[in-house]
């Protein structure tokens, strides 16, 4: 023990936001049994703590050691700079009541707890690291971040406990190129996405260190700016010094923190059993609890029951009773609603479906709710059943006998469904949210299994309840098609007696339940927690609120283009059968073949195992370069498509009360991360035709208002020459040029000047081609050139390019090695078939050689939707669709300007702070009375 800090001592001070986090993504989700209360994080935060306690004991070990917390959001630093932080995450819904349980917890080990009003942790760390210092101790610092590297050195390292790895002026040196007294100089320069600290724009920390190495310090190299030969660099540096100067300060740790404790009063002191034991008591960690009694020689108190569904006591397998579906309940008054009700209040969460009478939210009924609490506990509250009585003219569908009052049983339901201290668990969660919407129940927070199990295992298996309880649970469902029957003989569910509706129904919340006790923990094993709980889960009611909003469309203008179509589609029919010759059925893939291959003797004729040839678009494109036929052919199929597709199906798609059409996106539809619109599909309007484009025009804004579209420009590209680092794209897109012609005067030699359409072209097609991994053939068939000489463009491309190529071989290797290819915010895109052979391996090769770039694309997508509510807030604007890079909004015809220079700040910055992209996200806006005006 010491009096006095000072020569000899040794300061450990605890980065205690690490030990959170590190915490609560390291296990499964655990509440406490007793109440419900998410306690997780506090799990894994005593065992660290425990864990820390241990490891330090004997001569090396502190003398004196604290743990500092931050203490709310608000600082010094946003006073200098409003948009510090802006861009962090929100805090994940059940961590936030653990914040306090984890200053307790510090305080049970008896270990000083820390943390001042205005002033970040890093600068309680810094004033003490630097007290010590000065009073000739030492000083280790527990924590991996950058931004503490700046202390190290004279007395003082740090300790990245995760790797067991000692951070000293050496370490700091390799991490940012300077030592650590000019780190503050280099993070000015490079800025911090993570903190939005802005920096100088273009220049990354390796640009930012060379040139602190070259002039010194900051304040030398900004008044020396105008000496520096690279034109961009010196304008950067002498447009943005206020902007580096800022950054500075925001990036400098304060070492004058006012403290209200001294260096004295973080000696190390024994914890009290008592003290220490009661709290972990408290919490119910009975594994932790007994393992400290134990080492201290005492009895354990008496420990009630826990919840081990993970944490803390987590067995590997969660042992889970058999599914028995004659084992469910039907709740059939407000009494046994009231018993279901207090358990999920007791358990703290939920597992919720719905039956309703069909599968459009939009139009179906509500027919009744099942709710799960714990594996084979559930039941099911049928409320909208009819019994069907008499027949014919006199048959009646009045409700059946044995049902709460809807309105009854959903205002009892109500203030559990919206409580956000419970916590609600689906199956594909969104379409039980729009139907209980409808209801006038907001469900939150919501976790859905599908979701999870996409973040987890895009690529490798369907998401749909079935599969999943047949895969993780081996388990098979009550087929629907038992209760409903198929054909024409199918029924509603309303029409399924409740009995048989009670076993159905409670199974989807029970198996439900265990999935999600399942693949939950799994996220943090797969190190996807991120992409779960940033990109699917809070997109999901984005979503609800888009397809809900649906999009306005004329029918009198659907049907006027059906008229058209209908027309052309038989003047070209006309004109098809002068070219054959004779009449036949130009929908007949056989006549078609018969005429093109045995009667007009075409070349490259292939019949297939039903005797008829292959006439499919890949045919007819190249048979029509040598005849007209063919072409009219390609021609009357688009308008075809176009007139049943979209003119006469988007007419029955149309709500008959709110006169719009409401799209449903999946968000599981593909594996790289981009959504599916369904029912009906909207992102596969042809845009390149005219006929296409105009369909667009059915698409309109309601009076007084106008449709706003914002879409990413080349962005697959961007990204392209982003992660395959090319210098020569980078500068293209840095400087604004047109990318197209850009990369046609890399590889051709031809001066922008001089540039013509068809090179342009030329290059266009290849810069799209490559990122779908086109082969020779492919190109020669879209430019209608050879195959040598296709082949020749791609292989002048690669020459240019080589990183393109790099990045090619090395994503290859990566899948094959380990079994997935992942984007730039950590999706993982399985690909089991990667090393398979013959056609097949080839594709799974392209496939994942652009999924990154692909689903990197569509997660950056993502995260500008999920920011654009908050966004928009209080404008007058609504979030429509999504089509693949592009948004659109309807808003009020006065606002539409500032809600597009809103919404594009949002997409042009959607990346940060979580990834850094080399080249500028640039956003394309239009708008107009209708889509096609817009777009």
């Amino acid at each position: 023990m010491t009096d006095k800090f000072g020569k000899g001592c040794h300061l450990h001070l605890i980065d205690g936001s690490a030990f959170i986090f590190r915490a609560y993504h390291a296990l499964p989700p655990l509440t406490r049994k007793s109440d419900g209360l998410p306690v997780g994080a506090v799990s894994g935060f005593c065992n660290m703590l425990h864990r820390y306690v241990e490891a330090n004991t004997g001569p090396e070990a502190p003398t004196h050691v604290a743990v500092i917390f931050d203490k709310g959001s608000h600082t010094f630093r946003n006073d200098l700079y409003d948009q510090y932080k802006a861009n962090r995450e929100a805090m994940p819904e059940d961590l936030r009541p653990q914040i306090p349980l984890t200053r307790r917890a510090t305080e049970a080990f008896n270990i000083a707890c820390k943390e001042i009003e205005g002033y970040e942790a890093d600068d309680i760390i810094a004033t003490l690291s630097c007290q010590a210092r000065e009073a000739g101790g030492r000083v280790t610092i527990i924590s991996s971040d950058k931004d503490l590297m700046q202390l190290v050195g004279g007395g003082v390292e740090m300790l990245d406990a995760m790797k067991n790895l000692r951070i000293d002026v050496e370490g700091v040196e390799a991490k940012f190129g300077v030592g650590p007294d000019r780190v503050v100089d280099v993070q000015a320069l490079a800025g911090d996405s993570v903190d939005n600290v802005p920096g100088a724009p273009g220049i990354g920390i390796k640009t930012a260190a060379l040139l602190i190495n070259e002039y010194g310090t900051l304040e030398e190299l900004l008044d020396r700016a105008g000496e520096i030969k690279q034109p961009k660099r010196r304008q950067t540096l002498i447009e943005h010094r206020e902007q580096i100067e800022l950054s500075k300060r925001l990036v400098q740790l304060d070492c004058d923190t006012p403290l209200d404790f001294t260096l004295e009063d973080l000696e190390v002191r024994d914890p009290d059993g008592e003290t220490l034991l009661g709290f972990l008591n408290e919490m119910e960690f009975r594994t932790l609890t007994k393992r400290i009694a134990d080492q201290m020689g005492v009895e354990p108190p008496a420990l009630p029951e826990v919840n081990t569904r993970g944490g803390d006591d987590a067995p590997e397998t969660v042992e889970m009773p058999a599914i028995d579906p004659d084992s469910y309940e039907t709740v059939t008054n407000a009494d046994q609603l009231a018993v279901w009700i207090g358990r999920i209040r007791e358990r703290g969460y939920v597992a919720v479906d719905t039956e309703t009478t069909g599968l459009d939210e939009m139009r179906a009924d509500l027919v009744g709710i099942c709710l799960a609490t714990e594996p084979g506990l559930a039941c099911y509250v049928p409320l909208g059943h009819k019994a069907a009585e008499g027949e014919g003219l006199f048959a009646t569908e009045d409700l059946a006998e044995g049902q709460m009052a809807e309105a009854e049983a959903l205002e009892m339901l109500k203030p559990v469904l919206e409580d956000e201290a419970i916590l609600k668990i689906g199956q594909n969660m969104k379409y039980d949210a729009k139907i209980l919407k409808r209801c006038g129940i907001d469900v939150a927070p919501c976790d859905d299994t599908m979701l999870i199990s996409y973040a987890l295992n895009a690529g490798l298996h369907q998401h749909g309840m079935d599969a999943l309880a047949d895969r993780y649970l081996s388990h098979t469902c009550i087929p629907i098609k038992e209760l409903l029957g198929t054909g024409k003989a199918m029924i509603t569910f309303d029409k399924v007696p409740i009995d048989k509706a009670t076993r159905y129904a409670a199974e989807d919340a029970d198996v439900t339940l265990r999935l999600w006790q399942v693949l939950k923990p799994q996220l943090h094993a797969k190190k996807v927690t991120t992409v779960y709980e940033t990109l699917e889960r809070p997109l999901a009611p984005v979503l609800a609120k888009m397809e809900m909003h649906g999009i306005k469309v004329d029918r009198d203008t659907l049907s006027r283009m059906s008229s058209a179509f209908a027309q052309k589609m038989g003047a070209l029919e006309a004109e098809i059968h002068e070219l054959a010759g004779e009449r036949f059925n130009v929908g007949s893939p056989k006549q078609l073949g018969e005429i093109l291959f045995d009667k007009m003797g075409m070349e490259g004729g292939k019949k297939g195992k039903t005797g008829a040839y292959a006439t499919g678009a890949d045919v007819l494109e190249d048979l029509a370069t040598l005849h007209e036929l063919p072409a009219r052919v390609l021609d009357w199929r688009q308008l075809s498509k176009l007139k049943s597709t979209y003119t006469d199906s988007l007419q029955t798609h149309i709500h008959p009360e709110t006169g719009r059409v409401h799209t449903s996106y999946q968000q599981t539809g593909a594996n790289t991360g981009r959504l599916a619109s369904t029912d009906p599909n909207l992102q596969n309007i042809p845009v390149r035709s005219e006929e296409g484009r105009r369909i667009r025009e059915a698409f309109i804004a309601e009076e007084g208002k106008v449709l706003l579209s914002l879409d990413y420009s080349q962005i697959e590209l961007r990204i392209l020459a982003h992660i395959a680092d090319i210098p020569a794209l980078k500068q293209a897109f840095d400087e604004g040029q047109d990318i197209h012609a850009a990369t046609a005067s890399e590889m051709f030699g031809v001066p922008m000047e001089e540039m013509t359409p068809e090179i342009r072209r030329q290059a266009k097609a290849i810069n799209f081609g490559v990122i779908y991994g086109i082969s020779g053939f492919g190109l020669a068939r879209n430019l209608r050139i050879p195959r040598a000489e296709a082949q020749g463009f791609i292989d002048r491309y690669f020459e240019r390019f080589p990183g393109i190529k790099d990045y090619m071989a090395e994503t290859t290797e990566f899948g094959k090695k380990n079994g997935y290819v992942q984007t730039l915010f950590g999706r993982r895109i399985h690909t089991p078939e990667i090393d398979a052979k013959g056609p097949r391996a080839g594709f799974a090769r392209r496939a994942a050689i652009n999924a990154p770039i692909q689903g990197t694309a569509a997660d950056i997508i993502r995260r500008a939707m999920i920011r654009m509510p908050d966004a928009i807030l209080g404008l007058p604007a609504k979030m429509l669709l999504q089509v693949h890079d592009e948004l659109v909004f309807e808003v009020d015809e006065a606002a539409a300007d500032e809600v597009a220079e809103v919404a594009r700040g949002v997409m042009e910055t959607a990346a940060d702070p979580a990834v850094r992209i080399d080249v500028p996200l640039v956003v394309d806006a239009g708008q107009g009375r209708n889509w096609a005006e817009a777009h």
